[in-house]
């Protein structure tokens, strides 16, 4: 068997999974000349939720962060995470938009575009899918991996050979919530390998503590390339370590062939920011725990941050058992939606709802949304009585959801004149409007007292 690959998240989902997405760009500039000798497949730094943290929190913009590594990255393929019809955001957009978003993040930097949807549904993927081509990216498309009575090894191999069909150049196994066990990845990996031609990429988390197995179990039927997470970041919601794959597979026919010593010189950086995250109260210890629940509740580490916190907001933490027992049966009841952005937040947002008011006494914006069919077909058998307490007599839609919106961009790029200085501004602006219009005042103001205080200087000499 060849060599494994790995693609590392310490830029991406590791500070994701851990401290909510707070790494800054001078916390990476440091490492990256030794993170770009190692030999990676890829660094994963761009794309899910660091495109809104970056403006949200950092006062960052994420366009320069993602050009600021490419500059400082220039022998490693730069990844992204990207959701699909939803793109980055939280809602289905309309095709023109997700054609200047693919067209935009690979001019800047990106070469490999890892593409899902929460639903496993191909036609939220296939505009992604022709755009990352067209523009000549890496097209990975991924499988939203959970469990439930539709969720089987033939439902996951069938999903592969029309991703496969649909153009991907890699396939991802993606397990968010780290549900995929040892021996059923063996067997998952083995059944895509005698099915598709194609690179296969598993991605997943240890919150149950078993992702390093995972991983090797993987390796050993033929996975192509893993997910890890340099050590100062990894494990608990988090990806298994980098380090203790690498130092696993030394010397056998899946070596990996990554320098143990220069993993170390890497983490040894990481180790200083995540430190500092720690006393400052950005990253969680409690994070860093095993939590075998995730393989009966089926909650991705983030969403168990979300609902603590919603809880919080209504002094009701004493019922975050209730909530989580609550989960699954919505869960159910929405025809068993894997649990990955944005299908974990609504139906833990519903969970929450249900147990503080009473069953479907109240039913969210976007609860009614995905019953009604506005983010794609649901996996399974839907509770007819939910759906119609909450959508009515109306008809769910069948088509693909993105067919029923008009072209936007034009739209967003009116709405943003005067403020946005650039197509990437108005791409900004089109996916977390009210987010983008704060950040990009800022900017914008900061950027003029710069151009007042630089004239003055000209003047004086």
């Amino acid at each position: 068997m060849a060599k494994l690959q790995i693609t590392d998240t310490i830029l991406r989902d590791a500070h994701q999974s851990q401290a909510a997405t707070r790494m800054r760009i001078e916390d990476m500039l440091p490492a990256l000349d030794i993170l770009d000798k190692i030999g990676y497949w890829s660094l994963e730094c761009w794309g899910g939720a660091t495109f809104d943290s970056c403006m949200r929190f950092l006062n960052e913009d994420p366009w320069e962060r993602l050009r600021t590594l490419k500059k400082h990255l220039p022998n490693t393929k730069l990844q992204m995470l990207f959701r699909g019809q939803n793109i980055l955001g939280y809602k289905h957009y309309a095709d023109d938009v997700v054609k200047e978003f693919c067209k935009k993040s690979i001019e800047n930097g990106i070469d490999v575009v890892r593409i899902f949807d929460a639903l496993n549904d191909p036609r939220n993927l296939e505009s992604a899918v022709k755009f990352v081509k067209e523009y000549g990216g890496i097209c990975e498309t991924a499988i939203s991996y959970t469990t439930s009575p539709v969720h089987n090894e033939d439902y996951f191999v069938k999903l592969a050979v029309e991703l496969e069909k649909m153009g991907a150049d890699v396939i991802c196994i993606k397990d968010m919530a780290n549900l995929l066990l040892p021996y059923d990845a063996y067997s998952l990996v083995k059944k895509l390998k005698e099915n598709v031609s194609v690179p296969i990429h598993l991605h997943t988390h240890n919150t149950a503590g078993t992702g390093d197995m995972t991983n090797l179990m993987a390796a050993q039927a033929g996975v192509d390339i893993v997910d890890c997470a340099l050590s100062p970041m990894a494990n608990g919601t988090a990806n298994p370590s980098t380090e203790s794959l690498v130092a696993t597979l030394k010397g056998t026919d899946r070596d990996t062939g990554l320098d143990l010593a220069q993993l170390a010189k890497a983490a040894e950086h990481f180790r200083k920011i995540a430190d500092k995250m720690k006393s400052d109260g950005t990253l969680d210890p409690k994070v860093l725990n095993v939590d075998p629940n995730a393989l009966l509740y089926q909650v991705p580490g983030g969403m168990l941050s979300n609902l603590l916190s919603q809880l919080k907001q209504q002094n009701a933490e004493d019922k975050y058992y209730e909530v989580l027992a609550e989960v699954p049966r919505v869960r159910e009841d929405f025809g068993f939606p894997p649990l990955v952005t944005p299908t974990s937040q609504i139906v833990g947002t519903q969970a929450v709802l249900n147990v503080l008011m009473g069953r479907y006494k109240m039913i969210s914006k976007e609860s009614k949304g995905m019953l009604r069919g506005e983010y794609g077909k649901l996996p399974g058998k839907v509770n007819e009585e939910v759906r119609r307490l909450a959508i009515g007599d109306e008809e769910p839609i069948t088509v693909r959801p993105a067919d029923l919106i008009d072209p936007e961009l034009e739209k967003y790029r009116q709405e943003s004149e005067g403020l946005a200085k650039s197509e990437e501004d108005v791409l900004s602006y089109a996916l977390f409007p009210q987010v983008a219009k704060k950040f990009l005042e800022l900017r914008n103001a900061n950027s003029a007292q710069d151009g007042v205080r630089t004239i003055n200087v000209v003047d004086l000499s």
